[in-house]
């Protein structure tokens, strides 16, 4: 961006001073023209370093923490008082969006068979974005709690449109790891890679695959785990199917059921380990 602005200087300075006709003008112009084009030149500068300046000062919303509204606030408030109803020992939390969420839905025949003897609390947010989790921590979403093991999903609301780009997801994600760490110091993290989504390939899915690239040098082999078993869950042409992703997005029962498999063995080992 600073390089657009350089070269947008340098042209105006061209087009109205270094011009062959720019210079013939020069040689006969009167002192106040001269005056008139300096000043036109200066106030082109000065405008493109105030606009050079708001853009580099535009935030990562991804890393702003803010609060849910709508019809999202009463699900966000539910979560909130889970926390506070469950303080102490537990063996799992899982953090995330409607994805996590659905652990309630159409999970809830796979959670019973995995998490039924085992004190799991799920904090799931419809729509969460990384910095509505980040609020969420700021108002008390893990105060209190002591899980032996968290699980991470979050990422995919993120990447529509054009509303973060790769290295801001990358960067909400890993400011949610860095929070979860410092509020949970004795519980091992696991990060799963942000699901593929969409009937077929997209630009859409290589962002989430650029994210999860990145994402996975997160783990440190003591603290923070990553896991990533996308290629579970799309067909062999790279399709998605909707036996395991009715709407190409949210997991069908057989999708929780990948979904719990695959975490499984890391699970009891994280779990055993405390």
């Amino acid at each position: 961006m600073k390089a657009l602005f350089t070269i947008l200087r340098i042209l105006t300075v061209i087009v109205l001073t270094g011009s062959p006709v720019g210079q013939a003008r020069a040689a006969t112009t009167a002192p106040s023209e001269g005056r008139s084009t300096v000043a036109l030149t200066t106030s082109v500068t000065n405008a493109t370093d105030a606009a050079a300046g708001t853009m580099a000062e535009t935030p990562n919303t991804a890393i702003v923490p803010v609060s849910r509204d709508g019809r999202a606030l009463n699900r966000q408030n539910t979560v909130l008082q889970r926390a506070r109803d469950n303080q102490g020992p537990c063996d799992i939390v899982f953090i995330g969006d409607s994805i996590t969420q659905g652990w309630e839905v159409n999970g809830t025949n796979v959670w019973e068979r995995y998490y039924g003897n085992r004190k799991c609390l799920n904090l799931g947010v419809g729509g969460d974005r990384t910095q509505h989790v980040l609020w969420r921590f700021e108002n008390g979403q893990l105060d209190g709690l002591d899980p032996k093991a968290a699980v991470l999903l979050i990422g995919t609301n993120n990447s529509n449109r054009d509303d973060n780009s790769e290295a801001e997801i990358l960067e909400g994600v890993l400011a949610v790891v860095k929070q979860i760490r410092e509020r949970l110091p004795d519980t091992r993290l696991l990060v799963v890679g942000i699901f593929p989504r969409g009937q077929t390939f997209s630009a859409q899915r290589g962002k989430v695959l650029q994210v999860n690239q990145a994402l996975a040098k997160v783990a440190d082999g003591k603290m923070i785990y990553y896991i990533d078993f996308g290629s579970d869950l799309i067909e062999p042409d790279g399709s998605l199917s909707r036996d395991i992703m009715p709407d190409y997005l949210h997991l069908s029962e057989r999708g929780y059921a990948i979904w719990a498999a695959a975490m499984e063995p890391i699970l009891q080992e994280l779990i055993s380990a405390n």
